[in-house]
């Protein structure tokens, strides 16, 4: 398979299912204007997600749009962190899932924005705008309920708890990712590692949690192997499309 078409499913399906996950709370959210920002923050995501498995069709060359990419595949063929697909819970633990993956996208897309694909880093530079303020806005959070009451403290830490396994398949490498480092196209999560852990602690010591001391880490979504979660989410997500087969919107 084309490094690059498998590679654009990884970055379009993260946005894709966390962008679903967000919408989620439309109507939903603890006030007014957290509502309106969470339905922002999975618009721009989504748009990101249309760039990116545009992109991968583009590079496929099988005649498959960024509908049929993300409406039309099975849910072995999607790529997506696991991370993205965990269950919102409360508004914390949302909040605590949306920092550790801003936290490096952010890192991620300052890089990518060096990349000899041309279509990647243009992108990324937009992606990147966004990102701040979804990263600003999301450890704002954390903080501020981490370091609030008895009980806003007890389940940020909760979430932290539940979702820290997850945040090593961030740094997930194999030979696909190796193929485009070499060529300059993506760069090496290595090289984020150190910074992404710097930001995240110290956002972490402000909010008073403690960051998990077990070693456990949960992957497979790079290889589309997934949680149970995803299911339901496709089952919603594709609906549409698989009850009439060809619509345009």
């Amino acid at each position: 398979m084309n490094a690059l078409f498998e590679y654009l499913l990884r970055l379009g399906d993260d946005s894709l299912i966390l962008g679903h996950r967000l919408s989620e709370w439309c109507g939903h959210g603890p006030i007014l204007e957290e509502d309106i920002a969470m339905t922002n923050l999975s618009l721009d995501l989504i748009g990101q997600a249309t760039s990116f498995l545009k992109y991968a069709g583009e590079v496929e060359g099988k005649s498959r749009n960024e509908d049929d990419l993300a409406f039309l595949r099975f849910e072995r063929e999607y790529k997506n962190l696991l991370l993205v697909e965990r269950p919102n819970q409360n508004f914390g633990a949302t909040m605590m899932r949306q920092f550790l993956f801003d936290a490096y996208r952010k890192l991620f897309f300052e890089r990518l924005v060096h990349s000899t694909d041309s279509q990647l880093s243009a992108i990324a530079a937009k992606s990147l705008k966004e990102t701040k303020y979804h990263l600003k806005h999301s450890s704002e959070w954390v903080i501020r309920l981490g370091d609030g009451t008895e009980e806003s403290h007890e389940k940020m830490q909760s979430a932290l708890d539940d979702l820290w396994k997850y945040s090593a398949e961030l740094f997930y490498q194999d030979d696909v990712d190796e193929d485009l480092i070499e060529n300059g196209i993506i760069p090496a999560v290595d090289a984020i590692k150190g910074e992404w852990d710097v930001l995240v602690r110290n956002v972490l010591e402000q909010a008073t949690l403690i960051i998990p001391s077990n070693n456990w880490e949960q992957v497979g979504g790079r290889k589309g192997i997934h949680s149970e979660h995803l299911g339901y989410i496709l089952a919603e997500l594709q609906y549409m499309q698989r009850a009439y087969p060809g619509m345009k919107w």
